[in-house]
């Protein structure tokens, strides 16, 4: 079935004149008459505008009708005695409202955008009703059609991918080729190669000519994420193909024409690498012409029960698997949590749920007691910023006592602090695990299912760090796999040795996993892997 703009003809004037704005915007329109539902049109409605009274009861009927057919986007005209703004529109049930008397093309626009929003979220499966995502939406609308580069900012997990591939479908490149690259994920002396292409020879095991992503995406969109792992040489040759449109293949003479549009995304502040030496000052200002931050998912908590439908019916399709339901104080307990790995860690997180627990309903006890108790894995990137209190206290100890430690500590810094202050094993919420232990034990009940150590274990945090005081006499008890244990005298360096350690034997050797777990880039990590010789 053909879609359209359905718009009512309650008033006729208004309904005429943007009938003519909404073709003149490509899109089809069908007017619908006085007495007749939207299940009356002959074409399958994208859009529905109603030019009658808001409050009468022909058109709650059609908002409502509306509301049953999911995400229909729906337009009212308020009399010049009805309230209007967004408030009044969302009380209503519209997506937006404008008052009499309108102006036509100002209307056509804004549901032109309406409809490539919902379009949008269809294609890329990015979702969220909050206001910050709305945001999103509409700047990806907005910025899709010009030839921009596009910075996209946010927390790892958050979705920037998902951003960058809506920007392409919506654009006029949406027909040629659309190439995602992870900056991060490939070696140094291989980068430039993979991006650029090389001539046969240029260097050992160059066989033959190839060719590089930028060559392969010309006339489309080429997205580099984890930009801000991207070495300064390399960035020197970017500049160049954003300002210039050519580059040279390695080893090659010729300058290559393209034309590519650069999206690029990072979870690092790139202001702060700038000052540090770390990223090219004039790159940053060619690469942030247009901009979207994410929200980190702990900041759009209505999003999460939305998200968590749309999972459950992906994974149920997809592993086979009928899902009953979610009790509700197991929901609570996930929309609570601060999920610092954002969506990406919810997606799995459902993924399991699915998968573990078919034909039954999730109760509290199945959901991971680091998301029950809302402990947030400080392993995960999570945003630097000005330390607490007793971090700073402890980072001030860690200093000799000395006032000239810098007010942000570094990534690195950060991360040790934080693991020794923010993930020592919670007393409150081990007895509560001994208590439930210890009820169902005196009920006959034997030890609870699920992830749950009847009080005598630490209950798992991502890595878990038992922060000790070791005594000299007896011998400490031997630690449990994954465990960072902090005795007293050991530097800042063994510990974050500790955690790699711990981090790559919680990930079986995973090294992308592990750079995730411990918020840095890859890159970062087999620097510091060959540092201190671990893997060797």
């Amino acid at each position: 079935m053909a879609e359209a703009v359905l718009i009512t003809t309650d008033d006729l004037e208004p309904a005429v004149r943007l009938r003519a704005a909404f073709e003149a915007q490509q899109l089809r329109v069908e007017l619908l008459a006085p007495g007749e539902s939207l299940s009356d049109a002959l074409a399958e409605p994208v859009l529905v505008v109603i030019t009658g009274g808001l409050r009468e009861r022909r058109a709650r009927a059609l908002i409502a009708s509306a509301r049953e057919r999911g995400r229909l986007p729906v337009i009212g005209l308020t009399e010049p005695t009805e309230p209007t703004g967004r408030e009044i529109c969302r009380q209503l049930g519209l997506s937006e409202c404008f008052p009499k008397p309108i102006d036509a093309d100002e209307i056509a626009l804004v549901g032109k955008r309406l409809v490539q929003r919902e379009e949008l979220r269809e294609m890329t499966g990015i979702v969220g009703d909050t206001e910050a995502m709305e945001e999103v939406l509409e700047r990806i609308v907005q910025i899709a059609p010009v030839n921009s580069t596009v910075l996209i900012l946010g927390e790892s997990g958050t979705g920037k991918e998902l951003v960058a591939r809506g920007i392409h479908l919506l654009s006029p490149r949406r027909h040629r080729p659309f190439i995602a690259v992870n900056v991060a994920a490939l070696p140094d002396n291989l980068l430039e190669s993979e991006l650029f292409g090389h001539e046969k020879g240029s260097f050992t095991g160059a066989t033959d000519r190839r060719k590089g992503f930028f060559e392969l995406a010309n006339g489309g969109t080429i997205f580099l994420d984890e930009l801000g792992e991207m070495p300064l040489g390399t960035q020197t040759k970017l500049l160049r193909v954003l300002e210039e449109r050519e580059f040279r293949r390695v080893g090659g003479e010729e300058s290559i024409r393209v034309d590519v549009r650069v999206l690029a995304a990072t979870n690092r502040d790139l202001r702060d690498q700038v000052q540090l030496g770390h990223f090219r000052r004039d790159l940053y200002h060619r690469l942030n012409v247009l901009r979207i931050d994410l929200p980190p998912l702990r900041s759009r908590r209505e999003d999460i029960p939305r998200l968590i439908d749309r999972f459950i019916q992906q994974f149920s399709v997809e592993h086979d698997r009928s899902f009953v339901g979610i009790d509700p104080q197991a929901l609570q307990s996930l929309v609570e949590y601060d999920w610092p790995g954002n969506v990406r860690e919810l997606r799995n997180l459902v993924e399991s749920m699915v998968v573990l627990a078919p034909g039954r309903v999730i109760r509290p006890e199945d959901i991971p007691a680091e998301v029950r108790y809302r402990r947030r894995d400080s392993l995960l990137p999570v945003p630097v910023s000005p330390p607490p209190p007793q971090v700073a206290t402890g980072a001030a100890q860690l200093n000799g006592g000395g006032n000239h430690l810098p007010t942000v500590p570094s990534p690195e810094m950060e991360f040790i602090l934080r693991t020794l202050f923010e993930l020592r094993v919670d007393m409150e919420d081990l007895r509560r695990e001994f208590e439930v232990y210890r009820s169902r034990q005196h009920d006959g009940g034997g030890v609870p299912a699920g992830p749950s150590y009847g009080g005598y274990q630490p209950i798992p945090i991502g890595l878990p760090v038992a922060v000790e005081s070791v005594p000299r006499e007896p011998e400490p008890a031997p630690r449990e796999e994954g465990t960072i244990v902090f005795r007293p005298g050991m530097t800042i360096t063994e510990m974050e040795r500790e955690a790699i350690n711990a981090a790559l034997l919680h990930s079986r050797g995973n090294r992308r996993r592990a750079a995730e777990m411990l918020g840095m880039g890859e890159r970062t990590l087999y620097r510091k892997l060959k540092e201190f010789g671990i893997g060797e």
